[in-house]
């Protein structure tokens, strides 16, 4: 196979490579996509997603289990479509995302309804139209949720989340699992919790709900979780409270800058062989990945616009911005930048790569190696992920073009959003 010559080539995530000095994604160039669709652009590998998730079915392959994609990560429609007709349930956290799920087809059976701040309307909704479950996060959630499954005649399908207080070892902004954290009810205060959901008419209790954080990359503190949660699932059943599924969330992280998380098969062979010393290996398992789905499956293009030297820092101008990929102005998040074709002639600089947004947290890379011109397009890696799900209309930019490859085909996903899309619900006062 063709590559790069007289540089070394950056490792890339599955399906990218570099072929006759250009980069591509399966078997496609993507400067002929920047030329194509315009930048800011992200590009999918439609295999990337469907091998990540062939990880999770092997590892569960065997053992009644339902995955749930963790919608929040990305959502647009087509990969939706593309998860789900590959076996997948969604994991919502808003109305919003409930509309999207039954837009492209899931069984509403196979919706879990997660997050800390359901309302009302959003209950009611969700009881119409019949999702599997609700993970509860409060004994106040739980009540009101009981009082509108009442008002409708229904018995709420209800999982409580537990707070485990285990350390994820992550960044503290995606760390869910620690007391101090908004997330989940406390370990100690389960059991109550547990007894009380079982006394409420208006909900029917079907498993317990544990997610410590995201971008996990190691295999402890999920097994730390798994047996905090396994003690209180014995004392809850022993509680006269039975369980019929067990929820180990999602969160396991991929490689951005050289992190080595475990495949998913191998983060579940360890966790099975827990669930079958403690007897629970036949207990229906409840999952829901999001970003070690999609995340290295995605890129944003973007264009070189201006070179900056100064004194001090030297700033690569480019058509990309925290509106688009907001994971390093939030998180300090690092995403390896790379160019479409490499200038083998040219010598490397070393740039921070900036944005056009006015706040001088827009950057996408600090202190990057890059032999660039004005013009050039850059390929922003492991991008599918918490990137155009975030992104926003700051400065009135117009959310990026969505393309999705599938082999040697490419298709338009999401089209550019115009300034007349971002003002199309504003409405001007009448002159006095």
């Amino acid at each position: 196979m063709p590559t790069l010559t007289g540089t070394s080539a950056p490792s890339l995530p599955p399906g990218f490579s570099y072929q006759s000095d250009r980069l591509t994604i399966e078997g496609i160039a993507l400067d002929t996509l920047a030329a194509q669709y315009g930048t800011p652009l992200f590009v999918y590998s439609r295999a990337a997603m469907l091998d990540a998730l062939a990880a999770y079915q092997r590892g569960l392959q065997g053992r009644e289990h339902l995955i749930c994609y963790a919608m929040k990560a990305n959502s647009n429609l087509a990969i939706l479509q593309t998860l789900v007709q590959a076996g997948c349930g969604l994991d919502i956290v808003s109305r919003g995302e409930l509309e999207r799920a039954l837009a492209v087809g899931v069984e509403p059976t196979r919706i879990i309804f997660s997050g800390v701040g359901k309302t009302r309307a959003e209950m009611r909704h969700a009881l119409e139209v019949g999702i599997g479950c609700f993970n509860v996060e409060s004994t106040a959630e739980l009540d009101v949720l009981d009082a509108v499954a009442q008002s409708m005649g229904l018995r709420a399908p209800v999982s409580v989340r537990v707070n485990p207080n285990v350390d994820a070892k992550t960044h503290p902004y995606i760390s869910t699992g620690l007391k101090d954290n908004k997330f989940g009810i406390a370990h100690e205060d389960v059991l109550a919790t547990y007894r009380h959901a079982a006394s409420c008419a208006g909900l029917r209790v079907v498993g317990i709900d544990c997610h410590i954080g995201s971008q996990i990359t190691d295999i402890d503190p999920y097994l730390d979780a798994l047996d905090r949660m396994l003690d209180l699932v014995s004392a809850i059943e022993a509680a006269g409270v039975p369980l019929e599924h067990l929820d180990l969330g999602g969160g396991l992280g991929i490689n951005y800058q050289g992190e080595t998380p475990p495949a998913a098969d191998e983060l579940w062979q360890r966790l099975l062989e827990k669930l079958d010393a403690r007897g629970y290996g036949q207990r229906r398992l409840v999952i829901e990945p999001g970003r070690s789905l999609v995340g290295n499956a995605g890129v944003c293009l973007t264009e070189v616009l201006y070179l900056k030297p100064g004194e001090h820092k030297n700033f690569l101008i480019v058509d990309a911005a925290m509106n688009d990929l907001p994971r390093p102005a939030m998180y300090q998040a690092f995403h390896q930048i790379v160019p479409l074709s490499p200038r083998q002639a040219l010598p490397p600089t070393t740039w921070d790569v900036v944005g056009p947004v006015c706040e001088s947290g827009d950057w996408l890379g600090r202190d990057r190696r890059l032999a660039v011109q004005a013009g050039d397009v850059l390929a922003v890696m492991s991008a599918g992920a918490y990137c155009m799900s975030m992104a926003s209309n700051y400065n009135t930019r117009g959310r990026a073009a969505e393309v999705l490859v599938d082999g040697n085909h490419a298709t338009l996903i999401r089209s550019r959003e115009t300034a007349a899309d971002q003002f199309r619900n504003e409405m001007l006062i009448s002159a006095t």
